[in-house]
């Protein structure tokens, strides 16, 4: 991934034909490792490629991986609101967890 982020920089900065060698350079100025063959694969596979072709061509797989959170059908109108009360409550009883081991580590979001 971070091959792919420094070929996005070198694209937004100006250079529509990133090397790997300029991926290198962007890299090791932040202080991360550089292997020269993922540096080599991104460009290759990039190569003759736009960002705009490359986003609308990821958006396409992402639509069709499942999002999840698809709640379960209910028997009927009365079990729908039942359900939809203990699913309530539950959230809030995680909420109220997930806050108390908040405290429990010392610190808080904004410490």
């Amino acid at each position: 991934m971070r091959y792919v982020a420094a070929y996005l920089l070198a694209v937004l900065g100006g250079n529509e034909t990133p090397s790997a060698n300029d991926l290198k350079k962007i890299l090791e100025s932040s202080g991360v490792g550089f292997d020269a063959e993922n540096a080599d694969n991104v460009v290759s596979k990039l190569a003759g490629k736009t960002i705009a072709e490359l986003i609308e061509e990821g958006s396409k797989k992402m639509a069709s991986m499942p999002a999840g959170g698809a709640a379960p059908a209910a028997g009927g109108a009365g079990g729908a609101a039942a359900g939809g009360e203990a699913e309530a409550e539950k959230k809030e009883e995680k909420k109220e967890e997930s806050e108390e081991s908040d405290d429990d580590m010392g610190f808080g979001l904004f410490d």
